[in-house]
């Protein structure tokens, strides 16, 4: 896969940044504009017939402004959680999903911003380490992007791993849909970092996940990266539940594990497709025609629009069996479900956030 850009629009505050010397090193053509204050760039141009989509092709080179780590926002007392930190290195994500959360995050902020200062992250890192008590940490950056888009412009993962490689509390994990994998191959992880993919069917594929690397692409980049020395990890989330969907995601699982020893995977996850109202209106405005996206469903407690909960309980209980008879031992999750939708597929109360967090960044295999 390669995804394209129509400009970089580069702060000049930010123009001799490392960040943006090694950008305009490799931009191969694509046109550069310096401005003193990139608010303008950032926000959504209205007379765009798509102004969200136009927005994630424009790479804004700016600072960010206060801190960077924050505790994942999907945490919430009314779900499971894993103990997942963020640090925000950029925000939006040049592909494009049906499904994405982020057409309602940033909807009036949608200019794929990267941040040149991303390196004052390290300082935040160094400091929660000294206070995180003994506690190993997960922190990820695919929260608001994908950690490894444009990382063939940025190299900003070969800084990353080489910090997180001095930590012994800290982990790092890279999510991401891409096959953009060149640069970890240059730096030595020494167990501190895992690279985790987001994985789905070739049918959601096709339909929903435009400028992704295909599911074969991806798994076979995960086999590259685990003989690397990078630890690997899967999540299969959203789950959509469409006709077949059961099929078609065991397929998705048998794949995986032709390539993957399943002894050798770190944790893996399962999550619902899940949409707020708003997000539910925006997604069959922009793809009317995604056969995905308009399956039957109802609004949850949450407040969000889920498919009924005994056929997203079967769904999880079919993948939790195929998964364990193929041998990973590793944990498995459930990502933004209730205590009692964990109990009903796992036959156990989930463990607590810090107790979750702290199983998934052992190292295993």
């Amino acid at each position: 896969m390669k995804l394209e850009l129509d400009a970089i629009v580069i702060e000049e505050a930010c123009r001799e940044s490392a960040l943006a010397r090694r950008i305009l090193a490799r931009a191969d053509g694509i046109p550069i504009d310096y401005v003193a204050d990139t608010r303008a760039s950032i926000v959504a141009d209205r007379s765009a017939r798509d102004a969200f989509a136009a927005a994630k092709r424009r790479m804004i080179v700016t600072s960010k402004r206060g801190g960077f780590v924050i505790a994942c926002p999907a945490a919430s007392s009314k779900f499971a959680c894993c103990g997942y930190l963020v640090m925000n290195l950029a925000s939006n994500c040049p592909m494009d999903c049906s499904y994405c959360f982020l057409q309602e995050y940033l909807a009036d902020n949608p200019g794929f911003r990267i941040y040149a200062n991303y390196a004052d992250a390290f300082d935040e890192l160094e400091r929660l380490s000294r206070t995180a008590g003994g506690r190993s940490l997960r922190i990820g950056t695919g929260e608001l992007t994908d950690s490894l888009a444009f990382d063939r412009l940025t190299s900003v993962s070969v800084d990353l791993v080489e910090f997180f490689a001095r930590q012994s509390s800290l982990v790092l994990e890279l999510k991401t849909k891409t096959d953009e994998i060149e640069n970890l191959m240059r730096v030595d992880p020494r167990g501190q970092t895992l690279v985790s993919w987001t994985l789905s069917p070739d049918a959601v594929f096709r339909s929903s996940e435009r400028g992704t690397a295909s599911p074969a692409l991806r798994i076979a980049a995960a086999r590259r990266v685990l003989d690397a020395g990078y630890r690997v990890a899967f999540h299969l989330d959203p789950i959509i539940a469409y006709p077949g969907a059961q099929t078609d995601y065991t397929a998705l699982l048998e794949a995986l594990f032709d390539t993957i020893a399943p002894e050798r995977i770190s944790f893996m996850s399962l999550g619902g497709l899940r949409m707020t109202p708003a997000l539910r209106r925006i997604v069959r405005s922009r793809f009317p025609n995604d056969p995905m996206m308009v399956g039957e469903d109802v609004l949850s407690p949450d407040g969000r629009f889920r498919a009924f909960a005994p056929l997203r309980v079967g769904l999880y209980r079919a993948l939790h069996d195929r998964i364990r008879r193929a041998g990973v031992v590793s944990p498995l999750y459930l990502c933004m479900e209730p205590p009692s939708v964990h109990e009903r597929v796992f036959g156990t109360r989930p463990a607590s956030p810090g107790a979750l967090g702290e199983c998934l960044v052992q190292e295993r295999g």
